[in-house]
């Protein structure tokens, strides 16, 4: 089985191509700040044409997915893919084939 680490600042990134891609907008215009609540999980607050919208996990796992077959060439439905609040790096994603 193989496992890609996918680090704070790469699902940072997913997300703004991602939304850069359905607004037709560059994804420097997008800003994105990561969160994880206790009661709530992993969200994500995205700003772009001074709108702010909430993503929600599987907003975030959409926009990953996104980024693994755009930017990767993986395949994104056959990975299993996990989000993970880890002390030292933040919030991170594991993507595991096989």
């Amino acid at each position: 089985m193989e496992t890609i680490k996918i680090l704070e600042q790469d699902i940072i990134n997913a997300i703004c191509m991602h939304v850069a891609s359905k607004k037709q907008i560059q994804p420097q215009e997008v800003a994105v700040e990561l969160m994880w609540d206790e009661d709530y999980g992993f969200s994500a607050e995205v700003y772009a044409n001074d709108r702010k919208q909430i993503f929600i996990k599987i907003n975030i796992i959409e926009a990953i997915r996104y980024w693994l077959q755009t930017y990767m060439h993986r395949d994104p439905y056959s990975a299993r893919l996990e989000l993970v609040l880890d002390e030292e790096e933040g919030i991170i994603a594991y993507a595991s084939y096989g």
